[in-house]
């Protein structure tokens, strides 16, 4: 490489630095979650990338909360146990024996990725909604069935996740809950416990890692991928049969959590290297925002 295309590159990464700015400025010391699934968290170099993201995020001045999932994980345990995964409209039937399945290999996914932040020389903490009292739920039936111990989260107690900020630790969450009335465990959809997290701690972000690039006005053509929305035209969408599938309940989680107070949802491919840092810190970013108003 010559000097001058020595120089040519250095200035781009200075001009990425520049642009980078007033997001930076923008979010010093706000909370953003992220709800952390899908192919990133299988994959061994795109979880790496994920927990850079969230490492420079930190370093920046962001105060970054993620909750995880691991459906994945968990029918694969399920399957060496000869237990068949069943689903109803996305979620998880959950006996007692799926339950315990369920907290092992949440627990297990998140100590993984405490150590992953420990590597990278931060300061992260792994918990489970039952700690603490962070989420009470009652059970959530699914068109109408019972499906088990799956949770609807009713109550946040978010004073564990001020308390680690405010020394400075990452907190890293798992899905699984209490019962208000009960006392016993609930399986909580990762999306679910996202939102009501990102609503108790008032979060300026929430962003969701998924399979799949965004939201699309056709969802056949790649082309039609929508760049940012607001609320209402959200809920077109939703109101219209635009979106279907797994990205419905999505859809309606974002308009939710904005609804009470969260300032914008972003939908994002996790398959993408640093999708975090291409859509916080760049003008055009990826996926699909939803926004109350633009920031700039």
């Amino acid at each position: 490489m010559t000097n001058i295309e020595s120089l040519e590159v250095n200035l781009a990464k200075a001009q990425t630095l520049i642009e980078a700015l007033p997001y930076i400025q923008k979010f010093n010391g706000k909370k953003i979650v992220v709800k952390y699934g899908g192919s990133a968290m299988v994959d061994e170099n795109l979880k790496m990338n994920v927990i850079k993201d969230v490492a420079l995020l930190k370093l920046v001045g962001f105060e970054p909360i993620i909750v995880h999932g691991g459906g994945k994980e968990i029918s694969s345990w399920l399957k060496k146990i000869g237990k068949e995964s069943e689903f109803i409209n996305g979620l998880r039937v959950t006996d007692e024996e799926t339950l315990d399945v369920a907290e092992m290999v949440l627990g297990k996914v998140n100590k993984s990725l405490v150590a992953m932040m420990d590597r990278l020389g931060l300061k992260a903490c792994g918990l489970s909604g039952k700690d603490a009292g962070l989420l009470k739920c009652t059970k959530k039936l699914s068109g109408g069935k019972d499906i088990g111990y799956v949770g609807e989260v009713k109550e946040v107690d978010a004073s564990i996740i001020d308390t680690l900020i405010k020394n400075n630790f990452i907190p890293v969450i798992a899905p699984i809950g209490t019962g208000l009335e009960d006392d016993h465990g609930y399986n909580i959809n990762a999306d679910d416990a996202a939102c009501a997290i990102a609503t108790a701690v008032n979060a300026e972000k929430l962003a969701f890692l998924t399979d799949i690039e965004g939201v699309f006005m056709d969802p056949s053509d790649k082309s039609t991928l929508v760049s940012e929305m607001n609320i209402d035209e959200a809920q077109e969408f939703i109101d219209k049969g635009v979106v279907g599938g797994g990205m419905l309940p999505k859809l309606a989680n974002c308009i939710e959590a904005m609804k009470n107070g969260v300032s914008r949802v972003h939908m994002l491919d996790g398959r993408v290297e640093h999708c975090l840092l291409l859509e916080f810190f760049t003008e055009k970013g990826i996926g699909t925002a939803i926004i109350k108003e633009p920031y700039f």
